[in-house]
């Protein structure tokens, strides 16, 4: 029998294949990155699978998650987006996402890939942790306070410490996955 960490539903298939297939992955293409640092962002005070399942539609209404064409985001479009029910409606939230977009771009410029300056707070490589309980897994780490401030400083939002571990956890820069999970 296959073990997960407790935190999946399993009554959820899509958390399942969340669980199996993406978390704790490392990630390293850029707008795979940038992608999960917006629905991470856009999870704050609520649940994961509430975003999961809400993601499709974000990249539907979203572009792909193409940072070049959410920067050209008007008052229309930001108004068009707050009456969608498949993202959360949040005005702070849709306009962090242009925001994040803006310094994306801005990062990737400065030094050559987001991938290489995001993975640069792991030095590069995935922290493999060995987590027994789920009491045992931190919600923000002195390396995700760190990413957090950077990321702020350099004009992102809705990227606090907890969110950046989370982020971490989901792009594989760190492998919170139990010890008794297999």
């Amino acid at each position: 029998m296959y073990m997960r960490c407790p935190w999946v539903d399993e009554a959820e298939p899509i958390y399942v294949a969340y669980h199996d297939n993406e978390w704790g992955k490392p990630t390293y293409d850029d707008q795979q990155l940038f992608e999960m640092l917006c629905l991470e962002g856009a999870q704050a005070g609520l649940s994961w699978i509430t975003i999961l399942k809400k993601r499709e539609t974000y990249r539907e209404v979203f572009d792909q998650f193409v940072a070049e064409k959410i920067i050209q985001y008007d008052q229309q479009k930001i108004d068009q987006l707050m009456k969608n029910p498949g993202i959360i409606r949040n005005r702070l939230k849709i306009n962090a996402f242009i925001c994040n977009a803006q310094a994306y771009l801005t990062i990737r410029q400065k030094y050559g890939t987001f991938s290489s300056y995001i993975w640069s707070f792991v030095d590069g490589k995935p922290l493999i942790n060995h987590w027994e309980t789920m009491e045992d897994v931190p919600t923000q780490t002195e390396r995700s306070n760190d990413m957090s401030k950077q990321l702020k400083k350099d004009g992102f939002k809705f990227v606090g410490p907890t969110i950046c571990y989370a982020f971490m956890q989901a792009t594989g820069m760190v492998n919170d996955h139990l010890t008794s999970c297999k």
